[in-house]
């Protein structure tokens, strides 16, 4: 009993550490944290590649629910939407980033993992067909899963991507 013991500790230990999006291991072992960035830099890499962002509230507060702001952004999900615009093609607008007023979480809007984006044909046609359905999240969202392990989820009127990574960038 004792052995299992040792070996479920273990196995959550690996778990964790080898956790999409957890970061990754230096030769050393250590794990290092999400690298976060400013919305000053995620708004320049966006602009770089024509990614647009609007909010309902005009603003970008990160505090404010009806902001859309990439304060504390993960550089990674920052690059993710730039992998996904540059293997699309498609027009992108976010419309959700890291402020207040989303689902909580490890890997949530507000911990830098997550952006939404303006449903649009393109987008929709590009992730169906290119991704793998994975089935329907809890609250009934039907769910695709990039190569990479992004993770897309359709919330009806807009998608709301998971980024463990930057999708190949």
């Amino acid at each position: 009993m004792k052995l299992r013991s040792v070996l479920t500790a273990l196995a959550l230990v690996l778990g964790a550490l080898f956790a999409p999006g957890f970061g990754v291991l230096s030769t050393a072992g250590e794990a290092h944290a999400a690298t976060k960035i400013s919305h000053a830099t995620a708004t320049s890499m966006f602009r770089q590649v024509g990614i647009t962002w609007s909010s309902s509230g005009g603003c970008s507060d990160r505090y404010n629910s009806t902001c859309t702001s990439f304060e504390q952004l993960n550089l990674a999900t920052a690059q993710g939407a730039q992998t996904l615009k540059g293997a699309s093609g498609c027009a992108l607008n976010i419309t959700g980033g890291t402020e207040a007023g989303h689902a909580s979480g490890t890997y949530s809007h507000w911990n830098g993992y997550k952006l939404d984006f303006g449903k649009a044909t393109c987008v929709t046609n590009y992730v169906k067909n290119t991704f793998t359905y994975i089935g329907l999240r809890g609250d009934g969202a039907p769910q695709w899963k990039s190569a990479s392990g992004n993770v897309y989820a359709d919330e009806g009127n807009h998608w709301d991507v998971t980024y463990y990574n930057c999708g190949g960038c």
